[in-house]
């Protein structure tokens, strides 16, 4: 009787750790842009996500003719495009809450002040190949420079910048945004997991279990619905990428 107490004690606490252990996590996109004060992918988004305690923190990131990497969404700010611009050219332009546009770097040094929350760095597709493959480089090294190593995960609508980055930096967290590869072939191609649009799942409802099977993380992006948050919570999503971070932290903690 004792033995059959003691072993469903060690039974509930294991269930307990792995439901805990399976939580859906948050993913602020763009950081935490949808308050007082705040701007998508500036550096106040990334200090307000952190602030809520989420998951982690999302950003766009692209590279100038001379070669610094900015975080922006658009690959044009205020009519000038990023991609065949000089720093010098850009640098001083302004986001919505007034902060200048950040390099990297600044969201770098940043985030790692930011302990506990990853850093979810999405590198945009260039108009040139040779562009995005000099993204990778620049954005790499600045990763390393900052031993950010285990902070920052990857992902990219781009496959030619998923397949650099898998290439060049096997240890790192990768996933793909477009929605249209299977989780079996991107397993194959080295991924570690996907990053797809909720309506993709809609379209393919054994992905989410097959990418699992797979030894995949599975992310859906952009999801402010509740109900959608809820479906996708239901199915066990690793992430949720949202511009809502707040309401969907209340609605995972309800899930528990």
């Amino acid at each position: 009787m004792k033995k059959r107490l003691i072993l469903s004690v060690l039974l509930t606490a294991f269930l307990c750790g792995s439901s805990a252990f399976s939580q859906t996590k948050v993913i602020a996109h763009r950081g935490y842009w949808d308050c007082e004060g705040s701007a998508q992918n500036s550096i106040t988004a990334l200090n307000k996500a952190h602030e809520v305690g989420v998951y982690g923190s999302e950003f766009d990131v692209l590279i100038t003719a001379d070669g610094i990497p900015v975080v922006n969404h658009n690959d044009s700010i205020q009519g000038f495009c990023i991609e065949t611009s000089l720093y010098e050219e850009i640098k001083d332009l302004k986001l919505k809450n007034g902060e200048v546009l950040p390099t990297l770097e600044d969201y770098l040094i940043q985030g790692k002040q930011n302990k506990g929350t990853q850093l979810i760095l999405e590198i945009k597709p260039h108009k040139r190949v040779v562009n995005e493959d000099r993204a990778v480089t620049a954005i790499l090294a600045l990763v390393q420079k900052y031993q950010l190593e285990d902070q920052v995960e990857y992902i990219s609508f781009s496959m030619n910048i998923c397949k650099e980055l898998i290439r060049r930096a096997p240890a790192a967290q990768v996933a793909y945004l477009r929605g249209e590869v299977s989780p079996a072939d991107l397993k194959v191609l080295g991924f570690t997991g996907l990053d797809y649009h909720y309506k993709v799942f809609e379209k393919n409802p054994t992905w989410i279990q097959e990418a699992k099977n797979a030894g995949l993380t599975v992310n859906v992006w952009t999801v402010d619905d509740p109900a959608v948050m809820q479906s996708m919570i239901e199915q066990n999503v690793d992430f949720i990428t949202t511009d809502k971070p707040e309401q969907l932290k209340e609605i995972v903690k309800k899930n528990r």
